[in-house]
């Protein structure tokens, strides 16, 4: 082989090597980009947030937190952007709430994170409360803590047969908080106070027949019912509405199923009418039956300082607005995370 075959050799195979080395970056900035926490993206006539931690159940931090609420601001005052969409990634989860045991390491280490995330993810939950463009939450899986507070006080919300909600927050020597002061007491009854206090879970439709989705949608047709509304010209909150009612309406799963705690609401009703925790356990006590005394197991397991936080919150919040409910959970979070049942409950966990 002549030296100039070698030379010329030498210089494709550089030019390969150059080749794939371009391609490799490029498979990896694509690869950072479907790695970000949280996915921001005009689609059609809407913003579309996906919170990306499928494999952590797209669990909120602080980062998400700080990306979200100068988007959802932008897209707000955007005259081309109509509604804003929120999901989660994957199957399982829309979001199973915030990163708790990151809180919890901050402890030692990181006093002002502490502050920051409960802050701003309280901001965020206002700006989705006083959003003047649609908001829809997909609250397809599980959606628990902050995964709630990103969606409930949104304009739309829409449970699948999959959806799971719960405030467990009474079990890690927390309060339900991301306004959970404002909205559980204005559910049916005392229903609010029942979920607060126990962490009950609701499943699929139940999830909408409790007030905390306001449509019902069978999963297979997600895909679908978000391409429609991407794909609504200059729609009003009313065309949208269509929309989802649409959807609605044409969902038969569980739909002659009765609401999983209808049987028991005289009862709960009555038994968290009490302004004290005592009186709530005093009230298990003496009805005796074999669901009052199922919920007292779960009660009697929960932090006790969280269950006297909690019930107080909500009889405050009743009558608060919600910007006054997240200063007033603001203060609480602070003192949660300066006490010890909050990191023990962690740790346990």
């Amino acid at each position: 082989m002549g030296l100039q075959e070698l030379c010329r050799l030498m210089s494709r195979f550089n030019s390969y090597k150059r080749t794939n080395i371009i391609l490799q970056h490029l498979k990896m900035s694509n690869h950072t980009d479907a790695a970000a926490e949280v996915l921001l993206e005009r689609k059609g006539c809407a913003g579309v947030i996906t919170l990306n931690r499928p494999r952590f159940l797209n669990t909120l931090t602080l980062g998400m937190i700080r990306q979200i609420y100068p988007q959802l601001k932008k897209w707000e005052q955007d005259p081309e952007t109509f509604l804003i969409i929120i999901k989660g990634a994957g199957e399982k989860a829309f979001c199973a709430g915030g990163d708790i045991r990151a809180l919890s390491e901050a402890r030692n280490t990181n006093q002002k994170m502490l502050q920051d995330l409960f802050r701003e993810e309280y901001i965020l939950n206002n700006a989705i409360d006083s959003c003047q463009k649609p908001y829809i939450a997909l609250i397809h899986g599980i959606t628990m803590g902050g995964g709630v507070g990103v969606s409930v006080h949104g304009q739309f919300r829409v449970a699948t047969e999959k959806s799971v909600f719960a405030m467990p927050e009474t079990a890690i020597g927390l309060f339900p908080d991301v306004g959970g002061g404002y909205f559980l007491p204005r559910l049916q009854g005392k229903l609010g106070y029942f979920l607060a206090l126990t962490g009950f879970r609701l499943k699929g439709r139940d999830v909408y027949t409790a007030g905390i989705a306001t449509h019902f949608v069978d999963f297979e047709k997600l895909g679908m019912l978000e391409e429609d509304l991407l794909a609504l010209k200059s729609p009003s909150k009313e065309n949208i509405a269509d929309v989802l009612e649409a959807y609605h309406a044409k969902s038969k799963i569980d739909q002659d199923k009765p609401f999983i705690l209808e049987e028991h609401m005289d009862k709960i009703n009555s038994w968290f009418s009490a302004n004290t925790v005592e009186q709530i356990v005093d009230n298990l006590q003496q009805d005796g039956s074999s669901f009052a005394l199922e919920q007292l197991k779960v009660i009697n397991k929960m932090s006790p300082t969280s269950l006297k936080i909690t019930l107080r919150q909500l009889l405050e919040g009743s009558s608060k607005t919600l910007p006054e409910v997240l200063t007033m959970e603001y203060r609480l979070s602070q003192a949660c995370m300066k006490g010890h049942d909050f990191h023990e409950g962690v740790r346990a966990g």
